[in-house]
């Protein structure tokens, strides 16, 4: 599924949702401005992650299998629209949001333990790769986003 179908199998409420996301506001102050309980919040959460494939590290971090590959990594259509960027900024945010409230619930303990497979290294040295290869990212699309601007000028 690309970006326009995803956008578009979302109901208006997880677009509100993911649209407040990007503004940086905490989950619980969504949840209180869209007048919502935390379960249902987390009901629209859960939904918005399946839709947009965000299961894949973090379904790994919570599930224990790795169901994610590289030759999939890179499948996304070029980005065409403010909107489209914004989606994907938003996705980014959001997955980040996961990443930071699974990382935060993990019991110390498990951090030294094999992450999936022996193979793959501790569950550490793959958050500590995760946080580096993001900022390695978030360089790339700061600087293509500046790229754009300067275009358009």
């Amino acid at each position: 599924m690309n970006n326009r179908e995803v956008t578009q199998s979302l109901t208006k409420r997880e677009r509100e949702i993911l649209s407040l996301l990007a503004t940086g506001r905490t989950l619980t102050v969504i949840a209180n401005d869209l007048h919502i309980s935390q379960n249902t919040m987390k009901t629209h959460l859960k939904n918005l992650y399946k839709k947009m494939g965000a299961d894949g590290l973090l379904n790994a971090f919570e599930k224990g299998k790795l169901e994610i590959s590289d030759k999939y990594s890179f499948d996304l259509p070029p980005i065409q629209s403010a909107s489209e960027w914004d989606q994907m900024v938003t996705e980014f945010l959001t997955n980040a949001e996961k990443f930071v409230a699974t990382v935060a619930q993990t019991d110390d303990a498990h951090f030294n333990e094999p992450f999936i497979d022996e193979k793959y290294g501790t569950l550490l040295r793959n958050i500590e790769g995760v946080i580096e290869h993001s900022y390695y990212h978030l360089g790339q699309v700061s600087l293509i986003n500046k790229m754009i601007q300067e275009s358009k000028n």
